[in-house]
């Protein structure tokens, strides 16, 4: 599985790239620190996944979400901010996000997120 990280705090992207590693899931990991660099790794690497934040240097993760929507790539999209006021959750899931979460209360979730994902791709494998 391809996942891309696309957020400017280094911490969280670690934090995260411990998560997945917990899985023993074997997947790529690609790390952007702003919407600009995270729009041309999706384009070049087609992920499975993309954990994008909203607030980013040069393009927000909304921004980013309508691109990979408009190029109409099959990738699941989580959205994981501290902003998770009703106005930005609506306006994700009109641009298609598939998930939105808050990283100070749901960022376990990402595991629950991976995991069915991963289930999937093995069905399809077999």
């Amino acid at each position: 599985m391809k996942v891309v990280i696309a957020d400017d705090s280094s911490l969280l992207r670690d934090r995260i790239k411990s998560l997945l590693n917990s899985l023993n899931n074997n997947s790529l990991v690609y790390e952007a620190v702003n919407g600009t660099e995270a729009l041309q790794i999706i384009r070049e690497k087609e992920p499975d996944l993309v954990i994008l934040d909203i607030r980013m240097p040069e393009m927000s993760g909304i921004e980013v979400l309508k691109n990979i929507r408009e190029l109409k790539m099959k990738v699941k999209v989580c959205m994981l901010t501290n902003y998770a006021y009703p106005i930005f959750k609506r306006r994700c899931f009109e641009a298609g996000a598939d998930f939105f979460l808050r990283k100070t209360e749901d960022f376990e979730e990402i595991e629950i997120i991976v995991s069915d994902m991963l289930r999937e791709k093995l069905k399809q494998n077999n």
